[in-house]
């Protein structure tokens, strides 16, 4: 049974995040987690059994991390505009580190099934936190449409973390997410 100081496990945890972000997947070692803490050899393996494990916790720590994020943010209602476009701004901004983890472990998941099944849990965990705050803030979304707009959210996000750093502004990001909410045509478009 992992040891349960949990104030310990977070640290180690956003240690794996700071890792992933700069080294990549490869360079996330229980070692380097715990030569980057300051923690003697042995302690990551005894909060996380093996790699998988540790991997797991980082992604499970960002889940974490995003959703607190998300509750401060209907405590500010605002149109639906408007929260994507700080929500975005922020992440690919002063969380960019945090969202590099995230995309090198889901393309990690791609070849590890316990992390895939950790994400895919995550994921519906997500929708339905998200459905949560969207009634809170009076949102008028279909659930049915939830998963496209977090699609459509990730794909933005994506681009907008891989991004030269310094290179994405509120007005590049706030016209990226009035197509995500209102789509790419205009009302006098005769393909619409």
């Amino acid at each position: 049974m992992p040891p349960t100081n949990p104030a310990r496990r977070r640290a180690l945890a956003d240690a794996a995040i700071e890792l992933l972000a700069s080294s990549g997947v490869h360079g996330l070692t229980h070692r380097a987690v715990e030569r980057h803490t300051g923690l003697p050899p042995g302690t990551a393996s005894n909060y996380f059994r093996d790699r998988e494990a540790l991997l797991v916790a980082a992604a499970e720590r960002i889940v974490e991390l995003h959703h607190a994020d998300t509750g401060r943010a209907v405590g500010h209602p605002a149109t639906l505009v408007d929260l994507l476009t700080e929500s975005l701004l922020t992440a690919a901004t002063t969380l960019r580190d945090r969202y590099l983890a995230i995309f090198e472990l889901r393309l990690e998941a791609v070849r590890r099934p316990a992390l895939a099944s950790a994400l895919a849990r995550l994921q519906d965990t997500s929708l339905r936190i998200t459905a949560g705050h969207h009634d809170e803030l009076g949102l008028a979304i279909p659930r049915e449409k939830i998963p496209a707009l977090i699609a459509l959210y990730g794909g933005a996000l994506f681009t907008l973390v891989t991004a030269p750093p310094g290179s994405v502004g509120r007005d590049v990001v706030r016209n990226t997410v009035r197509v995500i909410v209102h789509g790419c045509a205009t009302h006098d478009d005769p393909e619409r």
